[in-house]
């Protein structure tokens, strides 16, 4: 073998070289997208149920077994009822600085999640505000965090009151 074809030998070697270590990058690269893109669904469907769950309870404590016609009826003081614990929470505002993780729970082994709510009545006219006084507008917001994600989930819902006689 010549000088020339070693040359030649040796220039291909490089350029498979730089070539396998371009497609291990892609494929590493690949990879941890989709990690984090499962992490970030089992985030977002997380948030989701909670959102669910509370929203099919009851508006406010004053709420439970009968209907309310004056905010003032309301609840001043939203949190969770002396004696009301997940899952038996029987209204929207028990789920008031609620906190879980999922570090026990084995139906999440890949990755453990984190998860805070807060409750706040919120302006009609402007539901990003909230209100210091009691309207007929709540929202829930959830946040989901996890070591395992950079980011954090943030999900919103607003419930409101409706009585119909």
């Amino acid at each position: 073998m010549g000088t020339g074809q070693m040359m030649i030998t040796i220039a291909a070697m490089m350029l498979l070289s730089t070539i396998l270590l371009r497609i291990n990058a892609t494929f590493l690269s690949t990879g941890t997208a989709l990690y984090e893109t499962k992490y970030d669904v089992l985030a977002v469907s997380l948030g989701t149920s909670i959102i669910e769950n509370a929203t099919s309870k009851a508006f406010d404590e004053a709420t439970v077994v009968n209907p309310v016609s004056s905010v003032t009826d309301l609840s001043l003081i939203l949190r969770a009822e002396t004696g009301e614990v997940y899952p038996n929470f029987d209204d929207i505002d028990d789920f008031n600085n609620y906190t879980m993780t999922t570090a026990n729970d084995t139906t999440f082994l890949s990755a453990v999640f984190d998860v805070g709510c807060q409750v706040n009545y919120v302006n009609q006219n402007n539901p990003q505000q909230i209100s210091s006084s009691r309207t007929w507008h709540k929202r829930i917001d959830v946040r989901v965090t996890s070591p395992s994600m950079q980011d954090t989930i943030r999900l919103s819902s607003v419930v409101s009151y409706w009585y119909f006689r």
